[in-house]
């Protein structure tokens, strides 16, 4: 089962360096709540992917590699993440943003939005019905539901890794950065949002044509 794990860390840090909403989210949530930010978004991340593997076990993927639902994950998706990745422009604009040094808040909207922004990308679901599923039958195969728990620990290790290390670098550093380059950040990071969430829009209505 060593296999098993190094193989899903290997796979899993080669999609977790990659830039996307989740870790732009990430970025713009440790800058505000500080170096627990990442634990916390992908705790949601992670409860996402063990509900979506009980579901590819159930025959889910073949739903979820449906021209379909990639349509209306892309458009729903698309609009939610443009409308973030907006507000964040507005908000930095109209210097309504701030760096929060005593890292308040609730965890629990950073858990549903780990949830919600990874349910959002319609690539992150197509990787499990496809790819991933294609691990799981391996692990399955060759030592059931514990060669699966192992392939999960090791891919959810891997993102618990790479977020906390993130938002721990930004969030113990943060308090050196100043209020104008933070507008800036925010500003940077509220474009690419509003970047993926256009691309997620139009991949979708191109597949409709």
């Amino acid at each position: 089962m060593g296999a098993i794990f190094i193989t899903a860390v290997a796979v899993a840090f080669s999609g977790a360096v990659m830039p996307g909403p989740l870790l732009t989210y990430t970025i713009r949530q440790a800058l505000v709540r500080g170096p627990k930010a990442g634990f916390i978004i992908i705790l949601g991340h992670a409860l996402l992917e063990l509900a979506l593997v009980v579901l590819i076990f159930m025959g889910f993927d073949a739903i979820l590699q449906s021209n379909a639902a990639q349509v209306a994950i892309g458009l729903v998706g698309g609009l939610l993440l443009a409308y973030m990745g907006g507000d964040m422009v507005v908000g930095a604009l109209r210097n309504r943003v701030k760096i929060d040094l005593e890292g308040g808040g609730g965890s629990r909207g950073m858990v549903l939005s780990g949830i919600a922004i990874s349910a959002m990308n319609p690539y992150f679901l197509l990787w499990w019905a496809i790819i991933g599923l294609g691990f799981l039958l391996q692990a399955y195969k060759g030592f059931g539901v514990w060669g699966v728990c192992v392939f999960f620990l090791g891919h959810i290790a891997v993102d618990f890794l790479w977020y906390g290390f993130v938002s721990t670098l930004i969030g113990k550093t943060r308090r050196f950065i100043g209020q104008t380059p933070y507008r800036i950040i925010v500003g940077v990071l509220g474009g690419v949002l509003l970047y993926f969430g256009i691309t997620f829009f139009a991949n979708a209505i191109n597949a409709l044509r």
